[in-house]
């Protein structure tokens, strides 16, 4: 099994972004149950067709319709990390880069799209570096809130605000409501 996550590394992470531990834990509860990888090592994945549809310009919506599609919808979502792999490795046939472009990876479930703004080169990097180890997802994250400007949001648990540009608009209400949740646990 790879290496979790230290008590260490989430001090040094709180230190970086001037937040506490336990508002990074939060999002890591919520973003992935508190886990960057699968019980057989592999990373934890959400492939996004609403994405892919737009890296590819939609010319496999006709013709896949359960992984490129116009709009974000959770209809296609597998119901467990097999099936979720199963649709990655799907687009990636189609499509590698728009693939990897298209899905969150890992404890913090950033998007590949992101690759550029955590600190890489590419997003084969990015999602070369993230199937490492959760140190590697935990950088990313922090390079992800710091660069997008989300660390005050984080530091001041403004989870509403945080959530709608973390997540995105459509589930701002319960994001925000999961992320205080598991901030009250883990504060605790």
């Amino acid at each position: 099994m790879k290496a979790q996550l230290t008590i260490a590394d989430f001090d040094a992470a709180a230190a970086y972004l001037g937040c506490d531990v336990a508002a990074i834990e939060a999002v890591s509860e919520v973003e992935s149950s508190g886990g960057g990888f699968n019980d057989d090592d592999s990373i934890k994945v959400l492939f996004e067709g609403h994405h892919f549809h737009r890296y590819t310009h939609g010319v496999y919506d006709a013709t896949h319709p359960t992984l490129s599609y116009p709009k974000w919808t959770r209809q296609f979502y597998g119901k467990n990390q097999t099936q979720e792999w199963a649709r990655l490795n799907a687009a990636r046939e189609l499509d590698p880069q728009a693939a990897l472009l298209s899905t969150s990876f890992g404890r913090f479930q950033v998007m590949g799209f992101n690759f550029a703004i955590c600190g890489e080169r590419t997003v084969e990097d990015f999602y070369d570096r993230l199937r490492e180890s959760e140190a590697n997802q935990l950088a990313a994250f922090c390079n992800y809130v710091q660069n997008r400007g989300l660390a005050d949001e984080l530091r001041e648990h403004r989870w509403a605000d945080f959530a709608r540009l973390y997540n995105g608009p459509g589930a701002v209400d319960w994001y925000a409501q999961k992320m205080a949740q598991e901030y009250e646990r883990h504060a605790a």
